[in-house]
C-alpha cells in the first residue's frame, strides 16, 4: 500500500498535511486477495475522497508525475481506468509501478503542496523549465537590522523578499546599479556593509546604539562617497529612516514608481525651502535617472495598469515563454523561458504549469495576469495569487483590444527566443539524430534509415489525381528530390490502390532506379495510410523484385503499420522518431494537395469559358485578348465583357454568371480525398 509523505519531507512547506492511517485499507485489500499483491487499480479504490495531491512512482520508485485534486480518489480512478483524455496518461500509466498521496484540508492547500513537491521531485511529466538552471534574481535581505540589495542565483531563503526572475543577468545587474542611484541602499558585496553585520550578530544588544558604534569605529566605503551607499559604516543613517530607503527600493522594483517620484519631488522641494540646494540637487539627479528610464519604456496601456501577459509557442516536445511584465501602464521588463514540454501535452496544462511555477519563485505579483486559454483552476491560482499579493489578483484571458495584441506579441517573441534556443544548442540537430535511432529500433531496419521516401495520394473522386514524393535526407527535408506525378490509370472514382501501385512502379522501375535525378535506393519507404496501403506498396515491389524497408502511417491514431507484424507499432507520444515520421507524412500531403489544386484550378481555368452558351473559339480568343489574363477576367463585370467587339450582351452575362460560379466552387471545394 502507498506510503504517505511525511510534511517534514518537503523542504519550505508551510501546508498542514494530515497524517494518514494506511493500514486498515491495506488490510482491506489483502483480506479481498489473499496471496496476491493488490493491483494499482484495486489500491487506488481504497485511496480517500478528500481534496490532496498524488504521486506516481515507476518501478524504481522515482516520482514521475505529481497531481492535485479536490477528490483525490475520483480524480486518480481517471487515470487506472484511463478516462483522462490527456495523449500522454496511457504511456505514463504503463510505466507506474505504485504511487503515494497527501490529504490536506482544502484545494488551496493542495495547490501549494503541489507547487512544492514538484520543486522538490521534478518529475518527468510535469511541465517545468527546459533549462533547469537558477535563475538570476534581485534580492532583499530583511532578516537584516540594515536590509541589503544582491544579485543573486540562490535558492530562496527565509527572510529575503526575491523580485525576478530575471532571464538576462546583465539586465539584473544594470538593474541594481540603477537603483542604487536613484535611492541609496547597502549592497551585500560591499566589505563595510558586512562588518557591520557581522558586529551585530556578535553583539545583537548594541543593535540601538550601532549608529555610534559605527561613527566611532567605523569608517564610510566607497559607494557613500558617490551617493550610492547611505553611510551604514559610519553611522550615517538610522535603521528607521534606511528602511524608508528599503520601502522605496521594493516599490521600485514592483514598478510603483509614480508614489517613488512623488515622494523624491517633495523632498527636493523641501530642501531648496531650507536652501539644502546640495542636497535638493542629489535628489534632482535621481529623479533625472528615474525620468530617464521612462523615457525608454513603451508605454503601452493609456492607464496605469499592474498586469503580467504571458506568450507560449510550441513545438512537438519543447516551448517557449515570454512575460511581459506591466507596471503602471509601461513594460518594466521581458523575461523568455524554455519549457520540457510542448505539443506533447494539452495548452492547458502547460499554461497551467507554467504559471504555479514561475509565480511560485517570485514576489512580484501584478493585479492581473493574461494568457491566451481558460484554465479550469483559474480561480483556484487566482486565489493563491491573491494571498501571496495581499491583494486582489486574477487570471484572464483578454478577447480583443490591446491586451490581446500585446499578447500577440508576447507569443512572438516566446516563438523567436525557442528558435534561438534551438539554433543555440543544436536541439533540432540531435533531436533528429535520436528520431533515426529510435526508427532504426523500432522498425526492425539494418540500419538508420538516412534516406526516407514519402508517396501520397490526392484526388477529387478519380479526377485530377496526382502523387507525390518527398524525401527526408538525415531527417530533414530535401526538396530537390521532391518528385510528382500524374496518376494514368483511368479512374472512375478514388482508387488510392491502384495509383500508389501506379507510381511506385513508375519510381522504382529500372530505368528510374539507374536515373540519377531521382536519387539513391531509400533506406525506408513510407506510405500514407493503414495496412491496405502498405499491403498494395508490397506488392508493386514484390512484382519489381525489390527489398526496401516499408510501413504505413495512419492518420487516426498515428500508428506505424509494418509488413512483419499484424499488430502496428506504436511510437510514444512526444517522441522524436513520431514526430519526424508524422513530419515526412505531413510533408507529403501538403506536396500533393498543392500540385493537385494546380492542375484543377489550370484545367478549370482553360475550360471555363468553353462551358459557355455562345462562346466558341472565335469569341474565346477576342476575350482573353481583351482583358490579357484570366485575373483581369474574373475581375470586370458584365458590361465590361460586353464592350469587347462580337459579344453581345446576352453572352457576357452569361460568361460573367459563370465566372461567380466558378469563384464560389473555387472558395467552397469539394473536400480533396
Amino acid at each position: 500500500m502507498p506510503r504517505p509523505l511525511s510534511h517534514a519531507g518537503l523542504p519550505g512547506s508551510s501546508v498542514p498535511v494530515s497524517p494518514l492511517d494506511t493500514r486498515a485499507a491495506a488490510r482491506h485489500v489483502s483480506e479481498e486477495g489473499e496471496g496476491r499483491a493488490p493491483s494499482i487499480a484495486e489500491q487506488v479504490s481504497q485511496v480517500p475522497t478528500s481534496p490532496g495531491c498524488y504521486l506516481w512512482k515507476d518501478a524504481a520508485g522515482e516520482v514521475i508525475y505529481v497531481g492535485k485534486a479536490k477528490n483525490l480518489r475520483a480524480r486518480m480512478k481517471q487515470y487506472v481506468q484511463l478516462t483522462d483524455d490527456r495523449e500522454k496518461i496511457p504511456l505514463m500509466m504503463q510505466i507506474v509501478a505504485s504511487f503515494d498521496y497527501i490529504v490536506v484540508d482544502n484545494e488551496h492547500e493542495a495547490l501549494v503542496l503541489e507547487r512544492n513537491l514538484i520543486g522538490q521531485y521534478h518529475p518527468y511529466f510535469n511541465v517545468d523549465y527546459k533549462d533547469d538552471k537558477s535563475y538570476p534574481y534581485i534580492a532583499v535581505t530583511h532578516g537584516d537590522l540594515f536590509p541589503a540589495i544582491k544579485y543573486t542565483r540562490e535558492k530562496h531563503k527565509p527572510g529575503t523578499r526575491y523580485f525576478g526572475p530575471y532571464t538576462d543577468a546583465r539586465a539584473a545587474r544594470e538593474t541594481i546599479d540603477t537603483l542604487r542611484k536613484v535611492t541609496p541602499i547597502c549592497s551585500a558585496t560591499c566589505a563595510e556593509w558586512k562588518r557591520v553585520r557581522r558586529l551585530l550578530a556578535k553583539r545583537p544588544d548594541d543593535a540601538d546604539i550601532i549608529g555610534l558604534v559605527c561613527a566611532q569605529k567605523g569608517r564610510p566605503c566607497f559607494d557613500y562617497h558617490v551617493g550610492r551607499g547611505p553611510g551604514v559604516c559610519a553611522g550615517m543613517v538610522s535603521p528607521e529612516k534606511y528602511a524608508v530607503n528599503v520601502r522605496r527600493v521594493e516599490r521600485f522594483l514592483s514598478g510603483q514608481r509614480r508614489e517613488l517620484v512623488g515622494e523624491l519631488t517633495d523632498e527636493m522641494a523641501e530642501a531648496a525651502a531650507d536652501l539644502d540646494f546640495e542636497r535638493a540637487g542629489r535628489i534632482k539627479r535621481r529623479l533625472e535617472v528615474i525620468n530617464g528610464l521612462d523615457d525608454r519604456q513603451q508605454v503601452v496601456f493609456p492607464t496605469s495598469v499592474d498586469i503580467d501577459l504571458i506568450g507560449f509557442y510550441r513545438e512537438e516536445t519543447i516551448a517557449g515563454a515570454c512575460v511581459f511584465v506591466v507596471r503602471e501602464g509601461r513594460t518594466v521588463r521581458t523575461c523568455d523561458f524554455i519549457l520540457d514540454k510542448g505539443l506533447d501535452v494539452s495548452e492547458e496544462e502547460l499554461v497551467g504549469g507554467f504559471v504555479k511555477r514561475y509565480y511560485d519563485e517570485t514576489a512580484d505579483i501584478p493585479a492581473e495576469v493574461d494568457v491566451a486559454v481558460d484554465l479550469e483552476d483559474a480561480e483556484l491560482i487566482g486565489a493563491w495569487l491573491t494571498e501571496k499579493r495581499g491583494r486582489k489578483c486574477m487570471l484572464h484571458r483578454p478577447q480583443r483590444g490591446e491586451k490581446r495584441h500585446l499578447l500577440e506579441t508576447c507569443e512572438r517573441n516566446a516563438r523567436h527566443s525557442l528558435m534561438r534556443y534551438m539554433m543555440r544548442t543544436g536541439y533540432a540537430d540531435d533531436r533528429t539524430n535520436q528520431a533515426l535511432l529510435q526508427l532504426e529500433s523500432a522498425l526492425a531496419l539494418d540500419a538508420p534509415p538516412m534516406r526516407i521516401e514519402c508517396f501520397d495520394i490526392s484526388t477529387i473522386h478519380g479526377r485530377f489525381t496526382v502523387a507525390s514524393m518527398v524525401v527526408f535526407t538525415n531527417g530533414k527535408p530535401d526538396k530537390s528530390q521532391y518528385r510528382r506525378f500524374k496518376i494514368k490509370t483511368p479512374l472512375t472514382e478514388a482508387n488510392d490502390f491502384l495509383s500508389m501501385s501506379e507510381v511506385l512502379g513508375r519510381r522504382y522501375a529500372p530505368e528510374r532506379m539507374a536515373d540519377e535525378r531521382f536519387g539513391s535506393r531509400p533506406d525506408l519507404l513510407v506510405v500514407d495510410g493503414g495496412k491496405p496501403q502498405l499491403t498494395a506498396a508490397m506488392n508493386q515491389l514484390e512484382q519489381l523484385g525489390l527489398d526496401i524497408p516499408v510501413c504505413g502511417l495512419a492518420k487516426a491514431d498515428e500508428e506505424v503499420f509494418v509488413p512483419w507484424d499484424d499488430t502496428p507499432v506504436v511510437l510514444p507520444n512526444g517522441s522524436a522518431s513520431l514526430y519526424l515520421i508524422k513530419q515526412v507524412r505531413d510533408e507529403s500531403h501538403r506536396f500533393a494537395i498543392t500540385f493537385h489544386r494546380e492542375l484543377r484550378d489550370k484545367a478549370m481555368t482553360v475550360s471555363v469559358l468553353d462551358e459557355v452558351e455562345g462562346v466558341g473559339p472565335t469569341r474565346k480568343r477576342a476575350i482573353m485578348r481583351h482583358f490579357g489574363s484570366m485575373k483581369r477576367l474574373r475581375a470586370a463585370s458584365a458590361e465590361e465583357i460586353a464592350e469587347v467587339k462580337g459579344v453581345p450582351e446576352q453572352v457576357a452575362q452569361a460568361v460573367y454568371d459563370t465566372l461567380r460560379a466558378w469563384e464560389a466552387e473555387r472558395q467552397n471545394p469539394v473536400p480533396e480525398e
